[in-house]
């Protein structure tokens, strides 16, 4: 008789539960559905007469801030709220795009023309193998240019390749310049520019693209011009249409490792992650290396062996650096493109270097660019180099064997030991300045 009891009280409170539950659960979507009519109300008056077909409800949990979210044009020729695409955590351009596009106003921030500005950029290393006119990274050593408004056509140099540098309206730095002052539909004033330059000219560390970058954002600044990124990368489209191909723009823009393609249309880069810990050394021959006569000794056609070839060891290559996988390295930059093409008519220093390199303790090694310089990467790099043991890292033990190939060889030469550069191109100064009594700059800009 008790066990009945029990059990009648059980089902009795478990059928009350429920139907309090019910009931809860019914309430709360009541007051939900009305709050969300409500905020539907709200957007109404806030974006004109919109009919509830225009009101689309809102799926993405990424970027939803009305006051950012770009309006999208409807059919009637009204605007109503476009928030039907869900937004990745990937989908970064086209949040940026929806909150430019619904703040239109950011085109007031177009700056002033400018007296002067000092513009610093990177050496870069591209191909890096098998990447041939798509894969580049940024080197630790760095070119400022300085271009200011004057009264004639001047230009002047000092450091690396300052002698042979062009002094005319042929050099690339006025190439980006004038492109600059294209985009912003503005003439182009006469310009004094002065070049201190650290990065070896005509080596195959990006000399020519360093100073279209170069160019192109002094022009923009003295222009008072601004560009859109997010979307767009329309620095990118200037600079990769001027050079022809992104591998060195896309590093001294960005920093670090770059992947540039077209994808039909318009030029795309992302960034490949850089193992921590590792340096660069580079034997830069005293020799000039000229891109033309470079490209000139590879063929039109390449068979499918090969092609097939440089596919896996891009692969590879992009793997080992996005997983940190050093001992990879040396088959990721392997290739059958351009580099042995390059070493039978011009370099026959290349393939005994990488060699030696790896065999020294290297990660891998690759012609740099279109040459003549050897780039090697290493590792074990840890804080400042000169307060760790040599015998912790490989960088000596390399250098020392890449330049005893290149005594092999003649070549008369230097190595260079630098890191790579997650840093890409800046301005450093400017006048009038961008800095003010309420806001500073890095640099005090």
């Amino acid at each position: 008789m008790n066990s009945n009891s029990e059990n009648t009280k059980l089902a009795t409170t478990a059928v009350l539960a429920g139907g309090i539950g019910a009931a809860l659960s019914y309430y709360l979507v009541h007051q939900k559905n009305k709050s969300s009519a409500h905020i539907s109300r709200e957007r109404s008056s806030s974006h004109g007469n919109l009919n509830d077909g225009n009101l689309n409800s809102r799926t993405s949990f990424i970027f939803q801030d009305p006051e950012y979210d770009a309006p999208a044009p409807s059919t009637n020729g009204t605007d109503r709220i476009n928030d039907t695409a869900v937004l990745m955590p990937h989908s970064h351009e086209e949040r940026m795009r929806r909150r430019i596009a619904a703040r239109m106003a950011v085109e007031d921030e177009n700056s002033q023309p400018r007296q002067s500005v000092t513009v610093r950029v990177p050496a870069t290393s591209a191909n890096c193998g098998p990447g041939y006119d798509c894969i580049g990274l940024a080197v630790d050593l760095w070119t400022e240019v300085t271009v200011s408004r004057a009264d004639k056509f001047e230009i002047t140099a000092e450091g690396d390749g300052a002698v042979e540098m062009p002094k005319d309206e042929s050099n690339l730095l006025v190439t980006g310049v004038k492109a600059a002052y294209d985009t912003a539909k503005k003439p182009m004033p006469p310009l004094k520019y002065h070049v201190v330059s650290r990065i070896p000219y005509a080596r195959g560390l990006g000399s020519s693209s360093a100073a279209i970058v170069a160019g192109i954002i002094a022009g923009l600044v003295l222009a008072g011009h601004r560009l859109p990124v997010w979307g767009s990368e329309s620095l990118l489209q200037i600079a990769a249409t001027i050079e022809g191909h992104p591998d060195n723009v896309a590093p001294v823009i960005y920093g670090g490792f770059q992947i540039g393609i077209h994808n039909g249309t318009r030029w795309v880069t992302e960034r490949v992650p850089c193992p921590p810990g590792t340096q660069l050394v580079m034997f830069i021959p005293d020799f000039i290396g000229k891109t033309s006569a470079a490209r000139s000794v590879l063929s039109d056609t390449i068979p499918r062996a090969d092609a097939a070839f440089n596919i896996g060891r891009v692969a590879f290559l992009v793997h080992a650096l996005a997983m940190g996988n050093l001992d990879n390295l040396k088959w990721g930059v392997q290739d059958r493109m351009h580099q042995p093409q390059r070493a039978e008519a011009l370099y026959p220093h290349l393939y005994p270097m990488i060699k030696a390199a790896e065999e020294a303790g290297a990660c891998c090694a690759y012609l740099s660019g279109a040459g003549p310089t050897v780039m090697a990467l290493t590792s074990g790099a840890s804080g400042d180099i000169f307060t760790q043991r040599e015998k912790e890292r490989t960088d000596f033990s390399v250098a020392r064997a890449m330049m005893q190939v290149a005594e092999t060889y003649g070549l008369k030469g230097r190595i260079v030991v630098t890191q790579a550069s997650q840093e890409g191109a800046r301005v450093v100064k400017v006048d009038p300045p961008f800095s003010s009594e309420y806001i500073t700059f890095r640099d005090n800009v």
